[in-house]
């Protein structure tokens, strides 16, 4: 059965990476691989920045940071391939033409559409596989052939049907001919050919779906850490990796804040019948996460996530007592808003709700006060403790806030409606300590009671 196999950005982000990823491919060609690539790390923050400059006028700017690009993938290029030739200097002269006319077309409307976005972000992607290509000699297939979209733009949804058909007439025929192939992550296309993507972990989310598609058993992520760890490890280094992790629970870390997951990417791949692992680029043989459907964990929690900055909101209204109304229109008005709910706690006269720090409030505060006091507090950040076993530790949670009394103010509690995560809200220059303070609590002290 066919792998696939995905690169993040920081698994490509430079020639000597590109050559592991590759070594790494070759190693598998007995599986027929479909290599995923993301963008060279840094390149997709660097298309936002120029696609923002040009929609501000400052055309100069975005086009210097697209000159800024080329010279960075063209040093790749000698590094990689021992110089560019003919055939990369003429892709390189189509892909950064197209970008400076849209970055200059931005700039004369003074407006980023979504779908101008879309096509100036889908360059990254285009010039890791075309460099990738190059060296490896696998097969190129244009992810807009295979991954097709609605018209979304920035968060397509997937036509899985026309996914499979493209799958099977186009992807299967040249990985059984060349024994590998590579294609885009990120990007796709809708039913007029327009160039879509898919949203924050895009890349994860092609895999799985691709993977789907093929039929795989096995869909790889790779990326800079030895799978899903118990924590983030530039805050906790004694973060060590998980061995299993169930579907759910991953689903769960990856909203939080885990940031080796994308968290649709988890349904396409079990759907499919493929199993999913993470592992670590530069150490393919040390510890690394495999993701079952009903793995379960041996410990009380499997790991905890963090996310933010987040703005916690609290409503309050007398109206809310015995007012059967009440909560169905405070909901109607976050959605007239477009405003996503994270994490929510209710007492008798007030609500509290945690909502994205770059959310535009002022509008939404407006309506909410028609009919209710808000109390708006910035920069607070979400912890997330994550384990299947939750429900059924005594004394988990008691183990939980004895470890953040000491240097963190909990400010909302919520309990997840599928009992496997506990969330709490902190102010975010308390985060770390907390994070720290649960890690030791929950994985390097006495063991809970089963």
């Amino acid at each position: 059965m066919p792998l696939v196999m995905k690169f993040g950005g920081s698994s490509v982000a430079d020639a000597d990476r590109l050559r592991r990823a590759a070594d790494l491919v070759r190693s598998s060609m007995g599986r027929t691989p479909l290599v995923v690539l993301s963008a060279t790390g840094g390149t997709t923050n660097t298309l936002v920045a120029a696609s923002h400059a040009a929609a501000a006028g400052r055309v100069e700017e975005a086009l210097g940071l697209s000159a800024d690009l080329r010279r960075r993938h063209e040093e790749i290029a000698v590094d990689l391939l021992g110089g560019v030739d003919a055939g990369l200097a003429r892709t390189f002269d189509e892909l950064f033409g197209d970008l400076d006319s849209l970055l200059r077309a931005v700039a004369i409307l003074a407006e980023l559409s979504p779908r101008s976005r879309d096509a100036i972000l889908s360059t990254g992607e285009r010039l890791s596989t075309r460099l990738f290509a190059a060296h490896t000699g696998f097969p190129l297939l244009d992810a807009r052939d295979l991954v097709h979209t609605d018209s979304r733009h920035g968060a397509a949804r997937p036509d899985t049907d026309a996914i499979a058909a493209a799958v099977a007439e186009i992807a299967l025929p040249a990985i059984e001919a060349s024994g590998a192939a590579i294609t885009q992550g990120f990007i796709g296309s809708d039913p007029h050919g327009t160039t879509t993507t898919l949203g924050r972990g895009g890349s994860d989310f092609s895999a799985s779906l691709l993977g789907a598609a093929l039929h795989a058993d096995e869909v790889q992520i790779w990326t800079d850490v030895e799978g899903v760890l118990t924590c983030d490890p530039r805050v906790v280094p004694s973060a060590r990796s998980v061995h299993e992790v169930s579907a759910a629970e991953a689903a769960e870390l990856a909203a939080f804040g885990a940031n080796v997951l994308h968290p649709a990417t988890i349904a396409p791949a079990m759907a499919g019948g493929a199993t999913v692992t993470v592992r670590h680029t530069q150490r393919p043989e040390g510890e690394f996460t495999t993701i079952r459907p009903g793995a379960v964990s041996a410990q009380a929690a499997t790991a905890i996530a963090s996310r933010g900055p987040v703005t916690l909101l609290t409503v309050s209204s007398p109206r809310m007592l015995d007012h059967a109304g009440f909560m169905q229109r405070l909901f109607e008005v976050f959605g007239e808003h477009q405003v996503s709910v994270g994490l929510i706690a209710t007492a008798e006269v007030s609500v509290s709700v945690t909502v994205e720090d770059e959310v535009d409030l002022e509008a939404l505060l407006r309506d909410l006060g028609e009919f209710a006091e808000v109390e708006v507090a910035r920069g607070r950040a979400i912890i997330a403790v994550v384990g299947d076993r939750l429900r059924a530790t005594r004394g988990l949670a008691a183990r939980v806030f004895s470890s953040l009394a000491p240097v963190a103010n909990v400010e909302l509690i919520s309990q997840g409606a599928n009992e496997i995560n506990l969330s709490v809200v902190v102010r975010c220059d308390e985060r770390d300590e907390a994070l720290r303070a649960l890690h030791a609590g929950l994985f390097e002290d006495a063991p809970l009671p089963e």
